[in-house]
C-alpha cells in the first residue's frame, strides 16, 4: 500500500461505524491523491447537505454536483468526496451506489426520486392499528427488491391487536403476500420485538419506509433508544398521520449498523421495477414456469399453471389482480421513457383493435345487401 492510500485508510477509520469498508476505500482512492476528505450524507435540504467526516460533521453545497439527471442528486445514504476546507465545503463527486431505493415522481416526465443510496436492508413499516393493505405493502416490497437492499417487514403498534388469535391471522395474511421476506411483529410502547428486528439490522445499512401514521418515527426511537425523530398522533377517522419525518436522516443504531428515516409516503410510483415485481410474486413466477406456452399472460390460455392455482385455492386471486396491475403499471412507465416500447405497445393495440372488429363480424354474420 502506498503512503497516499495508507494515510486515506487510516483516517478513514472514524467512519467504519457508518459502513466503509475496504470496497468503498478503492473506489475513494483518486479522489484522496486529489486531497479531497470522505464523508457519507446523513441529511440533504435545500441544497445542502450534513456529511460525517473523520474530522465530524461538516455541512456542504452541492453545487457542484447537480447533475440534469435527478437520479443522480445527492442523497442520504451517498459516500461522498468533498473539499478539505470551507464554510461550507462543496462535495465535489460521488462515489458509484451499491443499491438505491428508487420510486416514481408525480411528475408527468416520468422521473425517478432516489430516496435513499447504498442501503442493505429496506425496512417496510405497517401499521397493524389500521385496515391491512397488502396491495401497498406488495407494491413497497417490489421496490424494495428492486432496490438491491433485502427486504423486510415490521408490522408496527403490535400491542393494539390484544387478541393472539387476530395477531396469528394477520401476520399470515402478510407473510403470504411477502414470499422470502422476514416478517417482525414490534410494539415501540411495549418494546415487543424491537430486540429482534435491532439484531437484524445491526449489519450494514438499513432504511425505514411506509406510509404516514405507520409509526416510522416511532420505531425509529425505539431502536436508537432515543427520542431522536419527532412523533405526531395518528387521526382516529382514518388511522393516518401528517409526515412526522420531512427529512431523510441517516442514524447510527446502538446495537451497530445506521439506519435511514424517511418521510411518509402516499404515492409509491414503481420505477423500473421489473425484477423487483418478479421477486415480490416469485410464487406467481414460478408458477409461470409450468404454463403451457411460455408467453403467457395468465388470462385465460390452455395450460396456464398460474390460473390453475387460482382454480385450486393455493394461489390467491387477490395475488394474481396485484401481480397484474404492477405489471401494467411498470410497463406504463417504461413505455413512457421508451419509444420503441411505446411503439410496439401501439402496434399491439392496433392488432387487437383489428382482431376484436374481425370477431365482431364473424359473429354478426354475412350481411345481405338491401
Amino acid at each position: 500500500m502506498n503512503l497516499s492510500s495508507s494515510s486515506s485508510s487510516a483516517s478513514s477509520r472514524p467512519l467504519s461505524a457508518y459502513g466503509w469498508d475496504e470496497g468503498w476505500q478503492a473506489e475513494f482512492a483518486p479522489y484522496a491523491e486529489q486531497g479531497l476528505v470522505l464523508g457519507r450524507v446523513v441529511r440533504v435540504d435545500r441544497g445542502l447537505c450534513d456529511v460525517v467526516t473523520p474530522e465530524g460533521t461538516v455541512r456542504a453545497d452541492t453545487e457542484f454536483v447537480v447533475p440534469r439527471d435527478p437520479m443522480k442528486i445527492v442523497c442520504t445514504g451517498d459516500w461522498a468526496a468533498v473539499d478539505a476546507a470551507g464554510d461550507p465545503r462543496y462535495v465535489q463527486a460521488l462515489l458509484p451506489r451499491r443499491t438505491a431505493f428508487v420510486r416514481s415522481t408525480s411528475s408527468k416526465r416520468s422521473e425517478g426520486q432516489v430516496l435513499a443510496a447504498n442501503v442493505d436492508h429496506a425496512v417496510v413499516a405497517v401499521s397493524l392499528a389500521a385496515e391491512l393493505d397488502l396491495g401497498r405493502l406488495e407494491r413497497f416490497l417490489a421496490l424494495a427488491w428492486e432496490s438491491g437492499a433485502q427486504p423486510l417487514v415490521a408490522l408496527t403498534k403490535a400491542d393494539l391487536v390484544p387478541d393472539p388469535v387476530v395477531l396469528a391471522h394477520l401476520l399470515a395474511d402478510v407473510e403470504t403476500a411477502a414470499p422470502g421476506v422476514q416478517v417482525v411483529t414490534v410494539s415501540s410502547a411495549t418494546g415487543e420485538g424491537v430486540d429482534v428486528l435491532g439484531a437484524v439490522l445491526s449489519a450494514g445499512t438499513s432504511v425505514l419506509i411506509g406510509q404516514s401514521g405507520a409509526g416510522k418515527s416511532t420505531l425509529a426511537n425505539a431502536l436508537l433508544g432515543e427520542s431522536a425523530q419527532h412523533v405526531h398522533e395518528v387521526r382516529d377517522s382514518d388511522g393516518k398521520g401528517r409526515h412526522t419525518t420531512t427529512t431523510r436522516d441517516l442514524l447510527p443504531l446502538p446495537w451497530g449498523g445506521v439506519l435511514i428515516d424517511t418521510p411518509g409516503v402516499r404515492g409509491v410510483g414503481l420505477w423500473d421495477a421489473g425484477d423487483g415485481v418478479a421477486q415480490a410474486f416469485a410464487e406467481i413466477e414460478q408458477l409461470a414456469g409450468d404454463c403451457r406456452f411460455h408467453d403467457c399472460a395468465h388470462e385465460a390460455e390452455p395450460g396456464c399453471a398460474v390460473l390453475a392455482a387460482v382454480e385450486n385455492g393455493t394461489l390467491p386471486e387477490r395475488r394474481l389482480d396485484s401481480y397484474r396491475k404492477l405489471l401494467r403499471e411498470n410497463t406504463r412507465l417504461a413505455a413512457r421513457t421508451d419509444d420503441r416500447l411505446r411503439a410496439e405497445m401501439r402496434r399491439t393495440f392496433k392488432q387487437r383493435q383489428a382482431l376484436g372488429r374481425h370477431m365482431m363480424e364473424r359473429k354478426r354474420g354475412p350481411q345481405r345487401k338491401p
